[in-house]
């Protein structure tokens, strides 16, 4: 019995962050850090991606994940023989705990200036207490953390030699961000430059109304305008080298399996990129013809 007392007493009073983590383990498993670019690493778990890039005024660091991942990413991107402190800027895919619970520590660790796109930054300031689907067991809260620049769809991100285009692709969350940039891979002719995209989620679940029914509002004002708009927006980008938020996304993990033979082209990967947008975009667009109909009725 006390055993069990125990266990309910960790249920109710434990960070949710965690408890959905423990459900979650590919979001905490450590992986070794790779190179993807000249200037971009990998520096995440098996599945929440982070990125860091580098350039020879400070770094860029994309994506805080969890309120525990710091640690690991800290570890990869030192494994890689670079230094923490020197991290001068975050950046992020979206607002949810997954990406960003771990951005207070980043920050208070780093000093680097947090950018957010609009849509996401009250989210971020208030730790998801103003996320649309707040209060929800699917967006647990974290640490509220203050917004240094505002960032707007096509706004760029800048430092060193190294430029990040932000697109605001809204839906998953109102800001939403998918990046963009362009770098040499390494073992490619010299001059030859790769299309890189992020993406920075088109997910969705039942929580999620796109149209308005007795009982649910639309989860808020043009959600279904800015997933067509997302999914306009992505067909749209030019990729040469598959990435996203998830590791799920771009398959990462089987990827990987051919890295020590193929090296970073193993990302390389336009065929992909467009078949997971169209199948997004396909089960987007089914899920708002079903909640279109039971409005009808």
């Amino acid at each position: 019995m006390r055993l069990i007392l125990s266990c309910l007493f960790l249920l109710l009073f434990v960070s949710p962050n965690v408890v959905l983590a423990e459900t979650n383990p590919s979001w905490t498993t450590p992986i070794a850090p790779f190179r993807i670019a000249d200037n971009l690493y990998y520096v995440g778990s098996h599945d929440l991606a982070s990125y860091l890039v580098v350039t020879p005024q400070g770094d860029i660091l994309i994506n805080a994940n969890l309120a525990t991942s710091p640690s690991q990413i800290r570890a990869s991107v030192e494994k890689l023989g670079f230094h923490w402190n020197e991290i001068k800027i975050l950046l992020n895919s979206q607002a949810h705990f997954d990406h960003m619970a771990g951005a207070a520590e980043v920050i208070r660790e780093t000093h680097a200036k947090n950018m957010v796109m609009d849509g996401d930054a009250s989210v971020v300031e208030t730790g998801a207490r103003t996320d649309f689907l707040a209060p929800s067991s699917n967006v647990p809260g974290y640490a509220p953390v203050p917004v240094d620049r505002i960032l707007h769809d096509g706004d760029t991100v800048s430092l060193g030699d190294v430029t990040l285009t932000a697109h605001k692709t809204a839906g998953h969350t109102r800001g939403c961000t998918t990046w963009t940039m362009r770098s040499h891979l390494p073992g490619e002719p010299t001059g030859t430059t790769r299309n890189i995209v992020i993406v920075g989620g088109t997910g969705f679940w039942s929580e999620y109304h796109f149209v308005a029914t007795p009982g649910h509002p639309v989860s808020y004002p043009g959600i279904a305008q800015d997933f067509q708009h997302t999914f306009s927006e992505l067909h749209s980008l030019p990729c040469d080298v598959f990435l996203g938020a998830h590791g799920g996304y771009f398959d990462m993990l089987t990827k990987l399996k051919r890295y020590p033979k193929d090296g970073p082209r193993v990302f390389i990967d336009s065929a992909g990129y467009k078949e997971f947008v169209a199948d997004a975009q396909e089960t987007f667009e089914k899920t708002l013809s079903k909640q279109q109909a039971a409005a009808a009725h």
